[in-house]
């Protein structure tokens, strides 16, 4: 038996990584690693530039159920920008506005998002877990699910259990009284570790390592569909 810190995020929408040209932002199908890190750095208070603080985090291992897996969204912006021969540095949003005129044409850019979003997440092998129970049920900072369009419909409930594995350990998940699934049966699971459900493995590029450049690593992901009770396979 190993000790595991589970929660479970849930939202009308969510929007979790993926490529990220100048006019698309796109979509996994789940939160991967960095977005979940970001989210326990929001609860516990620690900002962008604390290195040290966001590297401890970096030492919780993760495993994600996808107990709702909606459809894409897809939604649509228009930016402008101000020529900087006109304007280097404008001081305010409405002093860079103010020097716009009608041949700076817009460009529309798009923002891909995930409907009906219910996870479960199990964290292990970190520091202190219960100051991080204490900090995910009493948050420092606003909880998103990606962006900050994407507020969270439940408080996250979480729970230090004891589990076999990460898959058992997410069964244990609390859910919203209001939200009709199964933690014991999720569309698919998704760990740092292997698991015992046949599946397979892919290669995600979510592992923060710079947050000011914006800079991520590769890690392993190893996907399983597991039956009723961690029982079935994929």
């Amino acid at each position: 038996m190993s000790d595991y810190v589970v929660f479970s995020l849930v939202a009308p929408i969510g929007a979790f990584g993926g490529p990220a040209g100048h006019e698309r932002r796109g979509s996994e199908a789940w939160p991967g690693r960095g977005a979940i890190l970001g989210l326990l750095g929001a609860a516990l208070g620690v900002r962008r530039d604390e290195a040290d603080a966001l590297a401890a985090l970096g030492r919780w291992k993760m495993a994600v159920s996808a107990l709702s897996h909606g459809p894409a969204l897809r939604d649509f912006h228009t930016v402008q920008t101000v020529p900087a021969a006109r304007i280097k540095r404008p001081r305010t949003r409405a002093h860079a506005t103010a020097a716009l005129t009608h041949r700076d044409n817009a460009m529309i850019t798009r923002r891909d998002y995930r409907m009906d979003c219910a996870f479960g997440i199990a964290l292990w092998d970190g520091p202190d877990p219960d100051a991080l129970v204490t900090a995910l049920a009493n948050p420092v900072f606003t909880p998103y699910l990606g962006r900050k369009s994407c507020p969270l419909s439940a408080p996250m409930g979480p729970l230090r259990v004891n589990a076999e594995n990460p898959l058992h350990a997410l069964e244990q998940v609390k859910i919203p009284p209001f939200l009709d699934v199964d933690p014991r049966q999720p569309v698919f699971v998704a760990s740092d570790e292997p698991l015992e459900n046949d599946g397979y493995s892919e290669l995600h590029w979510d592992v923060p390592i710079d947050r000011e450049k914006w800079h991520f690593a590769a890690r392993q992901v190893h996907v399983a569909r597991p039956g009723p009770g961690g029982e079935g396979g994929a």
